[in-house]
């Protein structure tokens, strides 16, 4: 059974399906940083890579992994019905995808991938949710795969958390888009259940992933990284 808080991010991203891609680059900063970091430093051993995105939403993220694998054979995840149509739309001329709706944090894989990536959904979960799912993710990939993780994490602090909420809605609300737009971003972000960096790097580490390391970080935008 679905979760009141899971029902409410299902109905919220079904609504914003179809303006979440265009809205992207406007309300996250460091768009080109955020996205470009991560891909450059998947490196496989093969070119033609298992990947799972999970909370795949539009497949935006599949999309930058695709430029750099084409061949790759993907596995999107994402609970809402409306966010991984528009990634079959997307997608229309790759035929290496399948597609999955349903909760990442309790479905059951049935396969091992080389590469497991996430963007901006895991901070829906909440601490214990992170924690499990990290470990789910290091038995779900082969020897050597990578975990990479773009998301937003809480300031480490109470002072440096309201520092970087500011910061990013000063961006928001002088990036040009309209009011509705921002007010749709604000209420989503009432879905959040952030946790600190430093929490996230432990669970990480704690589910037996090495190399672990925070590449990326833009005020509460981060790329983590781990390699089993």
């Amino acid at each position: 059974m679905i979760s009141q808080s899971k029902s409410s991010i299902i109905q919220k991203f079904n609504e914003d399906a179809n303006q979440y891609d265009a809205q992207r680059s406007k309300l996250i900063p460091c768009f080109d940083d955020f996205y470009s970091i991560p891909i450059s430093i998947l490196n496989t051993q093969t070119t033609r890579p298992t990947a799972l995105d999970i909370g795949s939403g539009t497949g935006l993220f599949s999309s930058f992994l695709l430029r750099k694998y084409p061949e790759a054979k993907l596995t999107l995840i994402d609970i809402s019905e409306k966010m991984i149509d528009i990634a079959r739309e997307r997608f229309t001329h790759v035929s290496n995808i399948q597609y999955i709706v349903d909760d990442y944090t309790s479905h059951e894989f049935t396969s091992k991938f080389d590469i497991i990536i996430s963007s901006l959904s895991i901070h829906h979960l909440t601490d214990a949710e992170k924690r499990n799912l990290y470990h789910l993710a290091f038995l779900l990939l082969n020897e050597g795969g990578i975990f990479i993780n773009a998301d937003q994490v809480l300031g480490q602090t109470p002072f440096l958390d309201d520092l970087y909420k500011t910061d990013w809605k000063n961006k928001v609300e002088n990036s040009g888009l309209s009011e509705k737009e921002i007010h749709a971003a604000y209420e989503r972000t009432s879905l959040d259940k952030m946790s600190t960096l430093a929490d996230q790097l432990n669970w990480l580490k704690e589910s037996g992933f090495k190399d672990v390391d925070c590449v990326y970080k833009y005020f509460n935008f981060v790329v983590l990284f781990g390699r089993k």
